[in-house]
């Protein structure tokens, strides 16, 4: 077995893609396990590999992770991106605790029935430029630094760069009313980890479709 942390979901980014995102920025590189059928889910469950039978999974120094925020806090703590003391951390997992959130909304977006995809994604809109994009605004206009804690690249920021893409992707112009954002997006964009992990090729996953939608209800299916 190589020393690479080894990820096992779906081929698309669901609960996943965060995970897949801090690593990149970390500059680690990971090996995946697509589950694409009932039966490849129902052995891991048989076999114990999954604590209370949800993935994301991740193999990682011998352990063998799930829940979303333990593997994602792991890494962070691992790789030196969650702050230089406990009020930093508590500020980091604040704002990542908001932008989950926001997440939230995106992930289920491609599960909605189609008569409420306009009204859902008005929601995402109106929750981004309203709740959680103000609020990092002023975060990084009131203490005028690149990184929302301390003056240092943390979790959060990852965070934050994933979600204002995500957004964009349904709202392409989110950030035309924040512009501290807008040179936070620029300046994330162009750190060498995250530049490499949006280029074409990288491990990151493309917007989900309706076959992810179709293999998600396969795979999980009751």
């Amino acid at each position: 077995m190589s020393g690479k942390p080894r990820l096992t979901y779906l081929n698309g980014r669901g609960r996943m893609e965060s995970i897949r995102w801090l690593l990149a920025a970390a500059g680690v590189e990971f090996e995946e396990v697509y589950l694409e059928t009932k039966e490849q889910y129902d052995k891991l469950i048989k076999d114990g590999s999954l604590l209370f039978q949800q993935v994301p999974l991740v193999e990682i120094d011998g352990m063998k992770m799930v829940q979303t925020r333990a593997i994602m806090s792991y890494i962070a703590g691992k790789y030196n991106l969650h702050g230089k003391d406990l009020k930093e951390r508590a500020l980091i997992d604040m704002y990542v605790e908001g932008i989950s959130d926001l997440m939230q909304m995106i992930l289920m977006f491609p599960f909605s029935p189609p008569d409420a995809k306009e009204k859902n994604l008005e929601s995402i809109k109106e929750r981004a430029t309203n709740r959680y994009f103000p609020v990092f605004e002023k975060v990084l206009k009131q203490h005028g630094q690149d990184f929302l804690v301390g003056n240092k690249f943390s979790w959060a920021d990852v965070q934050l760069m994933e979600a204002i893409l995500a957004v964009e992707e349904k709202v392409p112009a989110v950030l035309s009313g924040f512009p501290q954002l807008q040179v936070f997006k620029t300046k994330m964009s162009n750190m060498p980890t995250i530049k490499k992990f949006l280029q074409p090729g990288s491990p990151r996953k493309p917007p989900p479709d309706a076959h992810y939608v179709e293999t998600v209800l396969k795979v999980f299916k009751k």
